[in-house]
C-alpha cells in the first residue's frame, strides 16, 4: 500500500476549508461551558491556569441581556468579575477586557477609562490599548456616531505569552527592497507580513454578517481569533465570563485551545453549544480573521 502523508492532506483539506468560510476542528479539545453566574463559574475554577480570559461585559445601557443600573453599582460588580479574573489568571496569560462606552442621557462614560484602575489595582500592566474600528452602527443625532470600541490588553508582569508571527496581516508594500546599505536589493519586510498595530478594521456583527445569531452585541470571531492565536499556545486554556452566544470559546476550539465559559442567559448559551456542535461538524461557518473589508473585483484583460 503506498504511503499516505496525513499532514498533508490536513493542510490541503483546512485551505480548501478556509477558502471556503468554514472551519475545521484542531485536535482534542475541552470545553466547559454553563449557563450559571459567571462569579459562580469562576470561583468554582481553583487554580490559576487561565492563559487568557478575554470577553466583552455588558455596557449598562439596558440592553435585554442586562439589567441597567446606576454606574457605581456597574463598576462594583465589574471589580468582583475582574477580582476573580484575575485570581484565575495564569502567571504567563493576558486579559483583554472589550468595551464601549456607557450611556446616560445623552452623556457618555468610556469605560475603557473607567475600569483601568481596578486592573491596576490588582497590579497589572497595560500592555496595549488596541481600537476595534467597524463601519455600522446606530447614528446620533446630537453627537458624532461612534464606531469603535476598546480592548484593554494586560498582563501580570513582563513575562507573558506574544506570538506575533500568527497574527501577521500582508504587508502594504510587499515588494519594497532596502536601496542601500549591506541589504540593499533585499526584501525589506518580514516575509510574513506586518504587524498588525493597534487599531484593528474588523466588521462586528450585523444581519448580513455570515456569523450572525440573534444575539444583539456579538463578537465576530476574527477579533477574538487574532488575541487567542497572539496571547497563547495549542493547548493553553482560555475562558470567557461573559460568554454570550460563543464566539470566544469558538475562536479557542478551532485554534485546537480549551475553552471555558459561562452565561446567565440560557437561550445564548444553547447557541454557544450549538455552534461548537456545528464546529465539530465541520459545517460552522465563520468570517476569516484576516479577510479585508473590501476586495475590489478582478478585471479581466
Amino acid at each position: 500500500m503506498a504511503h499516505v502523508d496525513t499532514e498533508l492532506i490536513i493542510m490541503a483539506l483546512q485551505n480548501t476549508l478556509r477558502k471556503s468560510n468554514v472551519v475545521a476542528f484542531k485536535k482534542p479539545t475541552i470545553s466547559v461551558i454553563e449557563c450559571k453566574d459567571n462569579l459562580d463559574f469562576m470561583r468554582a475554577q481553583k487554580k490559576a491556569s487561565m492563559h487568557l480570559i478575554v470577553t466583552s461585559p455588558p455596557y449598562n445601557i439596558g440592553k435585554p441581556y442586562e439589567k441597567k443600573t446606576s454606574l457605581d453599582i456597574y463598576i462594583e460588580n465589574q471589580a468582583a468579575t475582574i477580582a476573580e479574573a484575575v485570581r484565575l489568571l495564569h502567571p504567563k496569560g493576558s486579559i483583554c477586557w472589550q468595551v464601549g462606552n456607557h450611556v446616560d442621557d445623552g452623556e457618555i462614560f468610556p469605560l475603557d477609562v473607567i475600569l483601568y484602575r481596578i486592573f491596576k489595582d490588582h497590579g497589572l500592566r497595560l500592555r496595549n490599548r488596541i481600537v476595534w474600528t467597524f463601519g455600522h452602527g446606530l447614528h446620533c443625532q446630537k453627537r458624532f456616531s461612534g464606531r469603535h470600541e476598546t480592548i484593554l490588553w494586560f498582563t501580570k508582569d513582563g513575562d507573558y505569552t506574544f506570538n506575533l508571527d500568527p497574527v501577521r496581516i500582508p504587508s502594504k508594500y510587499p515588494e519594497k527592497k532596502h536601496f542601500k546599505g549591506p541589504n540593499k536589493g533585499q526584501f525589506s519586510g518580514n516575509p510574513l507580513g506586518k504587524n498588525p498595530s493597534d487599531v484593528w478594521d474588523i466588521p462586528n456583527v450585523k444581519s448580513n454578517h455570515v456569523e450572525k445569531t440573534d444575539h444583539p452585541c456579538q463578537f465576530p470571531v476574527g477579533l477574538v481569533e487574532r488575541l487567542v492565536l497572539g496571547l497563547t499556545n495549542p493547548g493553553d486554556n482560555v475562558l470567557d465570563p461573559y460568554l454570550g452566544v460563543g464566539s470566544s470559546a469558538i475562536a479557542a476550539l478551532k485554534n485546537g485551545r480549551n475553552a471555558y465559559g459561562c452565561d446567565i442567559t440560557e437561550e445564548y448559551v444553547n447557541v454557544a453549544l450549538d455552534r461548537i456542535a456545528q464546529l465539530e461538524a465541520g459545517t460552522l461557518r465563520t468570517r476569516p480573521m484576516n479577510k479585508p473589508i473590501y476586495e475590489p473585483p478582478v478585471r479581466e484583460n
